[in-house]
């Protein structure tokens, strides 16, 4: 049997503006697999960032129940998700967030510094391609290093899941093309359980499966047979 790291029963999420009701989430069933790389495809509005927010600690369900694998999320306080997401989640977003006024390596830091058990920053940055850039400021990099340090920052504690909304929405497609060798590659080497929620349907071909997403609900479920790498992905 495959081992079960996430695992939502009729998941469901409300906002409530007072004159109507919004379903970001309408009821989702799903299991994600140890060192699976699964993609989440769908229009805008159609639940994915918002199931991603909820694997990963910062949101909460409105109804249905969601676990990590022997942990409950669902009732946790704010202290112990805030201890879920330290110990065991990576976050990768559109924007990389980096501190202006910190190297590479410091921005990396960040992590490493609260984490129990980190792997060395200059460490993190060879993984992904700048071990020759960890002590430039995020002013003197491109958009793809910086989401390459975005990422380096993300793998620096070690997680068990890497959850990355928009990792190359902000990229052309030569620097698109690297950050997803990054993922795929802390993938392969490390079986990080990997989510990607992208636009770009071609990025499809480097899942293991992909999950399709409509009105806050998963419609469809497709393995992958074979997987295409980056560089062969059509932008």
């Amino acid at each position: 049997m495959p081992d079960v790291v996430f695992r939502t029963k009729d998941v469901t999420k409300v906002y409530d503006t007072g004159e109507v009701k919004v379903y970001a989430l309408a009821g989702v069933d799903l299991e994600l697999y140890a060192g699976e790389l699964a993609v989440l495809l769908g229009p805008s509005g159609s639940g994915k960032s918002t199931l991603l927010n909820i694997l990963g600690g910062l949101d909460h369900v409105t109804e249905g129940r969601v676990w990590f694998r022997d942990m409950e999320l669902t009732n946790l306080r704010d202290r112990a998700l805030t201890r879920y997401r330290r110990d065991h989640v990576g976050f990768v977003f559109q924007f990389y967030n980096l501190v202006p006024s910190l190297t590479a390596r410091e921005n990396v830091q960040l992590v490493t510094d609260v984490s129990p058990n980190p792997m060395p920053a200059a460490e993190a940055l060879e993984l992904v391609g700048l071990g020759h850039r960890m002590d430039h400021f995020p002013a003197e990099l491109s958009g793809g290093e910086q989401q390459r340090v975005a990422i380096a920052r993300a793998i620096a504690k070690r997680p068990e899941i890497l959850l990355c909304d928009e990792p190359t929405g902000a990229l052309d497609s030569a620097t698109g093309i690297q950050v997803l060798e990054a993922l795929r590659d802390i993938n392969d080497r490390f079986g990080t359980t990997t989510v990607v929620i992208t636009h770009n349907a071609e990025i499809r071909n480097m899942a293991h499966r992909v999950l399709y997403f409509q009105d806050g609900r998963i419609v469809r479920s497709v393995e992958n047979e074979a997987r295409l790498a980056p560089h062969e992905i059509a932008w």
